[in-house]
């Protein structure tokens, strides 16, 4: 009881309750975690997208023809 009594009567030496810590860490995960996401999605359309290329130029390059042989330089 004494303790108790004891304790109301301190001012609170943090300036921050440990809830508030847990949702400002609980916010920042969840922004990072969005962050991630977004970024693995990214890489998975650039992969797609650099193969498409590739067998895109790869076509081309059979259909290729030099054209600078008629030109004087």
């Amino acid at each position: 009881m004494l303790l108790h009594s004891l304790a109301s009567k301190t001012p609170n030496l943090f300036l921050i309750e440990q809830t508030n810590i847990v949702t400002i860490l609980i916010i920042t995960v969840c922004a990072f975690l969005v962050l991630l996401i977004l970024g693995v999605r990214k890489s998975y359309k650039l992969k797609a997208e650099n193969e498409q290329l590739s067998k895109k130029s790869e076509s081309k390059a059979d259909d290729y023809e030099d054209f600078t042989e008629g030109h004087l330089y």
